[in-house]
């Protein structure tokens, strides 16, 4: 998409010498720096969620569970059931 923005004369120029010096044009300096922005407003959404909805399960470890690898044996009860009332007694 193409759009038109008016930029300082000062910034301009500052953007410019980075992108000689870094030998990039102007446009990929400004669409760099345009995406970490977005990207910085984004991680600081993210940080305000939990651990919990944040976390990302690896591919292997999702199918594993949903096969039910993580699952007690019959008849056995969950750790996580077994914590709970241990510290449920303290």
């Amino acid at each position: 998409m193409k759009t038109t923005i008016d930029i300082p004369d000062p910034l301009y120029r500052k953007a410019k010498i980075r992108a000689i010096e870094g030998k990039r044009t102007l446009r990929e300096v400004v669409l760099h720096a345009l995406q970490r922005e977005v990207e910085s407003a984004e991680s600081a959404a993210d940080r305000s969620k939990s651990f919990q909805d944040r976390r990302q399960l690896l591919p292997a470890y999702r199918k594993a569970a949903k096969a039910g690898a993580y699952r007690p044996p019959a008849g056995e009860r969950d750790v996580t059931e077994l914590i709970s009332e241990d510290r449920d007694a303290r």
